[in-house]
């Protein structure tokens, strides 16, 4: 599975009094970029949905290596793991505008639910959009 890399700019909002970006935006940014590398693969979040799969987070993970800062542009590099056959794992990587410059590095896990809330295994079109991506 190849990388999608998305760009945002930190706003004055995502910053905590010490200019800093607020740590818990950095999981605001996997998820954008675990939205766009969908898209990018033709599927958008909303269309899962009306197909009846749901991907709630199950674990989360972020280490902070740099801070980002007020109107710093970031680069969130994001990709699936494919090895996970029981839900999915989305791996992310957060650059400055200076690709050589990690600010931070995480992944989230999604189960996959059904309309009712039950725990499946990823339908069908999902392997079938992943394999196509591949």
């Amino acid at each position: 599975m190849s990388t999608h890399r998305t760009t945002c700019r930190v706003i004055y909002g995502d910053t905590d009094n010490m200019g800093q970006a607020y740590y818990g935006n950095y999981f605001r940014w996997f998820e954008m970029g675990r939205n766009e590398l969908f898209r990018s693969m033709g599927l958008a979040y909303a269309t899962a949905e009306s197909r009846g799969l749901y991907l709630p987070v199950a674990e989360t993970y972020c280490k902070y290596l740099q801070p980002a800062k007020y109107d710093d542009v970031l680069i969130i590099e994001t990709s699936l793991d494919t090895r996970i056959k029981g839900g999915l794992k989305f791996d992310y990587q957060i650059f400055g505008e200076d690709p050589r410059v990690l600010l931070a590095i995480g992944y989230t896990k999604h189960a996959c639910l059904n309309r009712d809330g039950k725990v499946i295994r990823p339908p069908q079109f999902i392997k079938e959009i992943i394999e196509k991506s591949s």
